[in-house]
């Protein structure tokens, strides 16, 4: 009983490293915070942070695991329940606002890209794998949505997800540097109108 609640506890202390690292780099950069910035705000020892993740290496490929896992349940959900490829576009560039309305936050892969140089080469590799996993899902809604009639657009599927994609993390960094949140929602709304079809 005392083991069971132990592995409780860890998962969870585990968590919230997890979550306040991508809140720091989201907003800072990996480079910009440190395993004492985590301890102090999660009020631990760095010995703690050291027991889950030795390295920080340990941390972003954790980080990264977990976030993939997390963008793919979600567009599974999108999936599941938009009504055609153009409202699961509309979908999806939903998940960067939202990202975005938390604190003029950035995607975590896009601010990552930013980094791609400095970072240790285990989490650069899952940094693009997030970018391909979601470039082939957005390029799949693309091309079925044009053979449904759903969207208009005008070169390879794989082409516009990969300018879609482009647009989003690119959106959000403009608009976070002119400190005008609204911005972001305006570039997207004006991208997606010119997939309508009429």
């Amino acid at each position: 009983m005392a083991r069971a609640h132990q592995a409780k506890r860890d998962d969870s202390t585990k968590s919230q490293i997890l979550d306040v690292a991508q809140r720091l780099i989201q907003s800072r950069g990996y480079n910009g915070f440190s395993y004492k910035d985590l301890a102090e705000a999660l009020a631990i020892r760095t010995a703690s942070i050291h027991y889950h993740f030795p390295t920080k290496a340990d941390l972003g490929v954790g980080l990264l695991q977990r976030y993939r896992r997390d963008f793919a349940n979600e567009l599974a959900a999108i999936v599941a329940s938009a009504t055609d490829q153009r409202r699961a576009l509309e979908r999806f560039a939903e998940l960067f606002q939202r990202t975005f309305n938390a604190d003029s936050r950035l995607c975590l892969c896009g601010m990552l890209s930013a980094e791609i140089a400095t970072l240790p080469e285990a989490v650069a590799a899952e940094v693009e794998k997030f970018f391909h996993e979601t470039e082939q899902w957005v390029a799949a809604s693309l091309a079925a949505g044009q053979k449904s009639g759903a969207v208009r657009f005008t070169g390879s599927p794989q082409a516009q997800a990969r300018l879609l994609i482009a647009m989003l993390e690119g959106a959000m960094v403009v608009a976070r540097g002119m400190r005008a949140r609204n911005s972001f929602q305006r570039m997207v709304h004006d991208y997606l109108r010119n997939l309508r079809p009429d």
